[in-house]
């Protein structure tokens, strides 16, 4: 059955931090939207970068294409593995690929994550800067490639701890929520339809 959603990403796309009956923000989102089970194809994985989508979920989503495809990577690229140079053409080539006639593509900017404050000082001003220029860099790229962004580095809510897990890098069930809430709406505007009905019933 040819999926009517499907996400890629990392952890946060996966659904780490959430109830694991929840299934993390994608199957919150699915709900919402009216999208029925089993038309859902999540292929977060723990610990993806930009390059690992490029190289192992890429392909994955553009087999039985879904019109909704959602995109959620880059911290572990700008906490642990950060070119400039790879970051931002692999940004370009994952939303290039996905972007096209029927296809509605979602994606997000980068929060301001609370372990990042418990950081050494230096440390925490270089990922700091590294967070705005990869929101910069993705900013740039939605607009070029007509892609939906949320951008949640500009919303003060996810500073509100209850968003977050205790491990203070993943999203609490409640972030998962907030964000599922926010991405449908962002959704509805785009498409003229209620945040909770519409096109993609199915």
């Amino acid at each position: 059955m040819k999926p009517r959603l499907t996400t890629l990403g990392d952890s946060f796309t996966q659904g780490h931090g959430d109830d694991p009956l929840c299934g993390g923000w994608t199957a919150r989102l699915a709900e919402l939207l009216g999208v029925a089970g089993g038309r859902t194809r999540n292929l977060g994985a723990f610990g993806a970068t930009t390059q690992d989508v490029v190289e192992r979920q890429l392909a994955a989503a553009l087999v039985n294409k879904a019109p909704m495809i959602g995109l959620n990577v880059g911290v572990n690229d700008l906490i642990s593995d950060y070119e400039p140079d790879r970051f931002r053409r692999n940004v370009e080539l994952i939303l290039g690929t996905l972007a096209g006639p029927n296809t509605t593509v979602f994606t997000a900017t980068y929060p301001p994550i609370p372990r990042i404050a418990a950081l050494p000082p230096a440390f925490r001003e270089l990922v700091g800067s590294r967070f705005t220029e990869a929101n910069d860099v993705v900013r740039a790229a939605t607009g070029r490639h007509g892609v939906l962004l949320l951008d949640i580095a500009r919303d003060p809510h996810w500073l509100t701890p209850e968003l977050w897990s205790d491990d203070d890098l993943h999203p609490s069930p409640s972030g998962h929520r907030h964000f599922a809430e926010r991405m449908a709406e962002l959704l509805a505007g785009a498409a003229g339809t209620s945040a909770h009905t519409g096109r993609w019933a199915g």
